[in-house]
């Protein structure tokens, strides 16, 4: 028979101080551990044939009966068949995970924007993410725990806007569900992601392409560009001027406004848009028809770092002062409207291949095989094409 050990008293403990390890009696394993002056309470057991031993706290902190509870417990665990140390670590697992979904919703978002707003390409998106949770989610997902959000919650949010103000409700939902998968990825939630459109909301708020219809940028017809852009030659000011660039290259305007001398080669004629200042965030090569290679002749030349268009403290131009003169000029399109004349003209009066027209305009191509099979950007092709598009906006530009 195993040799009975007489069970110590709480005083006999506690004048326990040379190292080693003692057992206490009371339960089968049960040991006060005492190394470098520090007393341990540790349970040893087997487990499926291997030695294993289990902390239950110091002394006297956790007391000798406390210990003794603590290791009956364990014992009865092990003679279920379940391993103590796993079932305490699944149940530290499960109360992290309880207490992690604890966290506010409204805090969830404010984390997730701080942590991604360095990577946005617009400064303005952070306090537009802030602005639009703040007046429709947070009324009604604040203060909800994110591991507590269910589709209830998200559709409470986006139903009293999905039909009057759609496009800001398919971009409120897009960015609840952004911060529920950020929120599921830190451990703050499990489960379905209640805000997910496809296979789930689609099928209970109504088509957003058919509630409101997708408005595309009010642009000049392209018949009408010729004189239009004859028209803008004779307007004077830094803008006149950029927006004839932008024309001339169907560029963007923050490629535009942006542009600095260092950045296009005169001899070859190739404007290289660096990637900061592209939607793709991939840089682009721009081949400058005749007629931008003679705008930019005309612009005063500065240093490398310089605006090639200037404004009145010779920073960058803003968005509004390119929209500013299109109102005042043409007050029914917009600049980038352009692009749309450009992509228009192409289809209707050319006859080159839509990748390189696409290409043009910086468009990604559609389908992930074909973008790996390409590895150029048809710079030959898309070089004739603008010239050919400059050639047409501005045929009397050239004898300025």
């Amino acid at each position: 028979m195993p040799k009975r050990i007489l069970e110590k008293t709480a005083l006999e403990v506690s004048r326990l101080r040379e190292e080693g390890a003692y057992a206490v009696g009371g339960v089968s394993g049960l040991y006060l551990q005492i190394v470098a002056g520090s007393r341990v309470w540790v349970y040893r057991y087997m487990h499926h044939g291997m030695r294993r031993r289990m902390g239950l706290g110091s002394y006297p902190a956790v007391t000798l009966a406390a210990a003794r509870e603590s290791a009956r417990a364990a014992m009865g665990l092990r003679d279920s068949g379940t391993d103590p140390l796993h079932a305490r670590a699944a149940e530290r697992e499960a109360a992290r995970l309880a207490a992690a979904q604890k966290m506010p919703f409204a805090q969830a978002a404010e984390l997730f924007i701080r942590e991604h707003e360095s990577t946005w390409r617009n400064l303005k998106h952070a306090q537009q993410w802030r602005n639009t949770l703040d007046t429709y989610a947070f009324p009604v997902l604040g203060q909800v725990n994110v591991g507590d959000v269910e589709q209830q919650h998200v559709l409470r949010a986006l139903a009293p806007i999905w039909k009057t103000k759609t496009e800001t409700a398919t971009r409120l939902r897009g960015r609840i569900e952004q911060i529920l998968d950020w929120s599921t990825a830190h451990g703050h939630r499990t489960g379905p992601n209640p805000a997910r459109w496809r296979g789930q909301l689609q099928h209970i708020l109504a088509d957003p392409n058919k509630v409101a219809p997708v408005q595309h940028h009010p642009a000049v017809a392209y018949a009408d560009l010729p004189g239009f852009y004859q028209r803008l030659c004779s307007i004077k000011g830094e803008s006149a001027r950029a927006l004839q660039l932008l024309i001339l290259t169907a560029a963007r305007s923050g490629e535009v406004r942006g542009m600095r001398w260092g950045e296009f080669d005169k001899a070859t004629g190739i404007w290289l848009v660096p990637a900061d200042r592209m939607k793709s965030k991939r840089p682009h090569r721009v081949p400058l028809p005749a007629q931008a290679l003679a705008l930019l002749e005309q612009q005063e030349a500065g240093d490398s770092d310089d605006y090639v268009f200037k404004s009145n403290r010779a920073g960058m131009l803003s968005d509004m002062a390119l929209t500013a003169l299109m109102r005042r000029h043409y007050p029914s399109a917009v600049p980038h409207g352009f692009r749309s004349t450009f992509r228009d003209w192409a289809g209707e009066c050319t006859h080159h291949p839509r990748d390189a027209i696409e290409l043009c305009l910086a468009h990604s191509i559609d389908t992930k095989t074909e973008a790996a099979y390409r590895r150029g950007d048809m710079l030959e092709k898309r070089t004739v094409i603008m010239q050919e598009w400059a050639d047409y906006a501005a045929p009397a530009q050239l004898s300025l």
